[in-house]
C-alpha cells in the first residue's frame, strides 16, 4: 500500500473501514470500536478501557484471578470474557461451572449499564448454573477456592436490588468470588 487510499482504514474517519465490516487479522468479522470499562462501545478514536485478549487458556486458578482483578476493577464485561476463555478451553465436566461464572459476570455487566430484566435475569440464571454444577456428581462446592454458595447468594441479592431499582457500580458491588 503506497498512499492513504489504498489503505482498508480511513483516518479521517477515526480508523472506521471505509468498506465493510471491520476484521481481525484472520479476516472475522470483529468491532473494532473502542470500549468502555463495562464493554460498551465508544466512538472511533476515543480513548478505551484495552480489549482482554479472547480464547487464552490459564490454568483454573488464574481464571479465578485474573477474573477477580477485573471485577475488582469495574470490568465485570471484561471478566466474562476471562470466563468465558475458561468455558471454552476447559474440560467438558467444567463447562457449566464457568458458563455459569460468565452469565453471572455478564448479569453485572447489564446491572451496572442499567438493564434491569436482562441484568437480573443473567444473574439468577448464572447462580442457577453454579448451584446446579456444584450439586451436581461432577460438580464441587468450593472449586478453585470459589465459594459458588456465596457468588450465588450475592447474584441473587444484586438481581433483587436491582429490581427494587437500585443502581449498580460494578466495582462497589463486585463479588468475592473466594470468599
Amino acid at each position: 500500500m503506497d498512499s492513504p487510499a489504498d489503505s482498508p482504514m480511513d483516518s479521517t474517519a477515526q480508523d472506521r473501514p471505509v468498506e465493510g465490516r471491520d476484521r481481525d487479522d484472520e479476516g472475522r468479522a470483529r468491532n473494532a470500536r473502542p470500549r468502555d470499562g463495562l464493554g460498551r462501545p465508544l466512538p472511533y478514536g476515543a480513548d478505551g478501557v484495552p480489549r482482554q485478549p479472547e480464547g487464552v487458556v490459564r490454568a483454573p486458578d488464574e481464571t479465578v484471578a485474573e477474573a477477580q482483578r477485573l471485577l475488582d476493577d469495574g470490568k465485570p464485561f471484561h471478566a466474562h470474557e476471562v470466563f468465558e476463555d475458561a468455558w471454552k478451553s476447559g474440560p467438558e465436566e467444567e463447562r457449566e461451572l464457568w458458563r455459569g461464572m460468565a452469565q453471572l459476570a455478564v448479569g453485572l455487566t447489564h446491572a451496572a449499564r442499567g438493564n434491569v430484566t436482562g441484568g437480573a435475569r443473567l444473574l439468577r440464571r448464572g447462580a442457577g448454573a453454579v448451584t446446579g454444577w456444584a450439586a451436581s456428581g461432577a460438580g464441587r462446592e468450593r472449586p478453585y477456592g470459589m465459594d459458588l454458595g456465596s457468588v450465588a447468594g450475592w447474584a441473587r441479592r444484586l438481581a433483587d436490588d436491582v429490581e427494587g431499582g437500585m443502581s449498580v457500580d460494578a466495582a462497589v458491588r463486585a463479588p468475592r468470588l473466594r470468599g
